[in-house]
Parts: structure tokens; C-alpha cells; sequence
């Protein structure tokens, strides 16, 4: 459909040397991320990226239909966000959230 376009946040992961393969259960398209945020109306999917010239370099692509539909998300799963932060920081390096863009489909 012409005109329509998603909500995306990009975030950068430097992985861990020996958590790869984790992080790339948790963190992609059928991970325990996307299945928090299927949770929400307004979740489309997931993407996970890895860098081709930058070993262990991640970018994650979460797709929404609203920045607003995100934002209610967010607010009202504080805690588990929280929680699922905790239980994965052992994964990666560091985490950068590079930021959000409007992406237009057709």
C-alpha cells in the first residue's frame, strides 16, 4: 500500500566473543525481544543485522506502526523491560541506540 510507513528504533550491540550465537537467539526476529514486543498491537517484527566489515557488530531493527504505539508499549512494561535488560547484559559489550526513523513502504 502506497504511503505507509513504520516506526523503526535502531540499536548498535558490540557482542561478546564467546555470546555470538546467544545473542543471536535472543536478539533476533523469533528472540525473547520480539516476544515481549508481540505483546503489543502495535509491534510489525524485528530484524537483526551483523556487520560484514565489523566482527561481532549487531544492529537490531524494531518496526512499529506508531512512535506513539511504542512510547504505550514502553510506559506500561517498565518492569520487564528492566528485567529482560538484566537478564541479557551478559551478551554484549555495549549497546548504543543509534536512533529512530520513519521508514516508508511503496
Amino acid at each position: 500500500m502506497p504511503g505507509v510507513r513504520e516506526y523503526v528504533i535502531v540499536w548498535e550491540f558490540r557482542v561478546r566473543p564467546d555470546k555470538a550465537s546467544e545473542f543471536v537467539q535472543k536478539y533476533g526476529p523469533e528472540g525473547t525481544w520480539a516476544r515481549f514486543f508481540r505483546g503489543s498491537a502495535g509491534y510489525i517484527r524485528t530484524e537483526l543485522v551483523r556487520d560484514v566489515a565489523v566482527d561481532l557488530r549487531f544492529l537490531t531493527l524494531d518496526y512499529w506502526q506508531t512512535e506513539e504505539e511504542f512510547s504505550r508499549f514502553h510506559q506500561q512494561n517498565l518492569a520487564e523491560y528492566g528485567r529482560l535488560d538484566k537478564e541479557l547484559e551478559g551478551l554484549t559489550e555495549s549497546e548504543t541506540r543509534l536512533g529512530a526513523f520513519w521508514f516508508s513502504k511503496g
